[in-house]
């Protein structure tokens, strides 16, 4: 069994819970993956069509901050937090975990793609290059007021 999320699991009372609850971690770290991939495209979008709210900060800085989590966590070699909690909610409904991480999962599930760990690496690690690019050469603005 996976562990690190464990506390913040409830015990016996929701047990019949479990797979909801999984489902609903999988789709909160869907829409974290569409935050970051969709959000570095409007960026993209907004620096070439001259989208001001783009360079919000209230936007920018968790995009930034999202993207440098997830390339961290890689480069320590774990799991992202909402794939462990994920995981381990739907061994305790009876079903099985990933064996891997979120996104190699679903690559591998929707694109038939099997790549070693390195690999992802690599592809946060550039991914987040082109965020922090962004972000010194398209810089965030306070908003005026």
């Amino acid at each position: 069994m996976l562990v690190g999320a464990s506390f913040l699991l409830p015990s016996g009372a929701m047990s019949g819970h479990y797979g909801l609850l999984a489902d609903l971690i999988g789709a909160v770290h869907a829409l974290f993956v569409l935050f970051v991939v969709g959000g570095q495209a409007l960026i993209m979008a907004g620096w070439a069509r001259r989208w001001a709210w783009t360079r919000r900060l209230v936007f920018r800085a968790p995009h930034l901050a999202a993207i440098a989590f997830v390339v961290v966590q890689a480069w320590l070699g774990r799991y992202c937090p909402l794939t462990i909690w994920e995981n381990e909610l739907r061994e305790r409904a009876g079903a099985e975990g990933y064996g891997s991480g979120f996104i190699a999962y679903w690559l591998e599930r929707l694109l038939y793609w099997s790549f070693p760990h390195w690999v992802f690496v690599a592809i946060y690690s550039l991914f987040g290059l082109l965020v922090l690019l962004a972000f010194v050469y398209y810089p965030p603005r306070r908003r005026r007021r």
